[in-house]
């Protein structure tokens, strides 16, 4: 206001009215993301906020809930089966994020130094998995793996017989076979957000690494590879998500067997709830996960934060 008393009447009224007007329109974008802030709050945080309170007690779902203070949470760090549901879904990010990333960035610099012509059908076969239902995804590939599924009949056909086995009956190979299931499945997306931020590339990097004497292994080092950071950081922020949360796949091929060799937080979450009745420590378990995904995110960011 100070400044305003040093113009002529009309223009310090105007001046005092628009110092107002600037603070409201500061709260004008909030209006545009108000519904999808009302419907995330009812539908995310809401029950988010209500399963922590669950998870505070015994409850079997019907009957009265006592309290139980935090010794669900206790239960879920010292009880092994649950422990070792966390263990799977950690194990199932390199799954779901190393190898498919790995995969993605050697396709498209391949697919970049080298264009071909089949290029929109190589695109669509890799991203297919996507869109296909991952309940279906599972029913096809455990009938795959099945004692007289294609596997097993290839390697009989081929000689290799002795390799054939019970794929998901067997305590040492079930759980690769079910993670190569989810590397099947994200590669194709990784491939395609690599490929596309290839495209972004400066060519002026790549004809100074030739300069400097760089080979091809090089060049993907030291320019393919850093100039993709947020394409990587956006691929592995969403496998990873995806292997922690990892459910259909899972249940529709083991249950999260045989024992507990494929049991991930997802699937012991509904056994606790619907076979168990532990509601308090399956909401416990669900929380666990949450905030172990928000710290693994928040870790990523700032690994992956350009400097």
């Amino acid at each position: 206001m100070a400044d305003t008393a040093l113009l002529p009447p009309q223009d310090a009224v105007r001046a005092a009215v628009a110092v107002p007007r600037r603070r409201r329109g500061r709260f004008v974008p909030l209006l545009y993301v108000l519904p999808a802030l009302v419907c995330y709050a009812a539908f995310v945080i809401v029950p988010w906020v209500h399963s922590l309170w669950i998870s505070l007690w015994e409850w079997n779902g019907i009957g009265v809930a006592e309290w139980a203070g935090m010794r669900n949470y206790v239960e879920v760090f010292t009880e092994p089966a649950l422990q070792g549901a966390l263990l799977h879904a950690f194990g199932f990010i390199v799954f779901y994020t190393v190898i498919p990333i790995a995969l993605g960035l050697v396709l498209a610099a391949l697919v970049a130094a080298t264009p071909w012509r089949a290029m929109p059908v190589i695109r669509t076969i890799l991203f297919l998995p996507q869109i296909l239902p991952l309940v279906a995804v599972g029913v096809v590939w455990k009938w795959i793996y099945s004692d007289d599924g294609p596997l097993n009949g290839v390697l009989t056909a081929i000689g290799l017989g002795r390799l054939a086995r019970a794929w998901l009956g067997d305590f040492t190979w079930a759980f690769p076979a079910v993670g190569l299931i989810g590397t099947w499945v994200s590669t194709g997306l990784c491939f395609l957000l690599l490929l596309s931020g290839v495209g972004k590339i400066d060519p002026s990097l790549y004809e100074a690494a030739k300069v400097e004497g760089c080979g091809p292994i090089r060049e993907f080092w030291h320019v393919t590879v850093p100039g993709l950071r947020k394409e990587i950081t956006v691929a592995a922020t969403v496998t990873i998500i995806a292997a922690l949360a990892s459910f259909d796949i899972v249940y529709v091929m083991t249950g999260g067997g045989p024992g507990y060799t494929t049991m991930v937080p997802g699937v012991q979450v509904y056994q606790l709830v619907f076979t168990a009745g532990r509601v308090g420590t399956a909401c416990a378990l669900g929380t666990v996960l949450s905030m172990l995904t928000c710290a693994v995110m928040y870790g990523l960011n700032r690994l992956t934060r350009e400097r």
